[in-house]
């Protein structure tokens, strides 16, 4: 694990609740792609149902990231792309299950017309830094 500094409000920048405007750490840096409600098998999960579908992604999220060596505790950024905007709380709820409060990433939301799986309502992708 890489020692990351979280800053949530830098001089003259307006706190945000749900995450930290800038996260700096030295290390290997580790990108993963945006993560679908996808099964390992490719099959969506909870297909209309944001909440289902959140902790999947996520679920899928924790296994890139142990793949590359890294845990939720390396997440610099996390970028989150909704068919709804109507969907964050269960993003947020989801994401609270693996990164507590106190050591948000940085992160971006976006709402999107359509995702490339029609059924997915929900992509996030993470960059992390882990120790060298």
């Amino acid at each position: 694990m890489s020692e990351l500094t979280r800053i949530p409000a830098p001089d003259g920048v307006a706190a945000a609740a749900q995450y930290s405007h800038v996260v700096l750490g030295t290390g290997r840096f580790v990108a993963i792609a945006g993560q679908l409600a996808l099964d390992e098998r490719g099959r969506p999960v909870g297909e209309g149902d944001p909440a289902a579908q959140a902790r999947q992604v996520f679920e899928n999220l924790r296994r890139c990231l142990a793949a590359a060596g890294a845990t939720f505790e390396d997440v610099v950024k996390l970028t989150y792309f909704v068919t709804d905007m109507a969907h964050m709380p269960a993003v947020r709820a989801a994401r609270a299950e693996h990164i507590p409060d106190d050591r948000l990433p940085a992160a971006s939301a976006v709402q999107v017309a359509a995702l490339v799986r029609p059924e997915c309502l929900i992509e996030v992708e993470a960059f992390a830094v882990v120790a060298p």
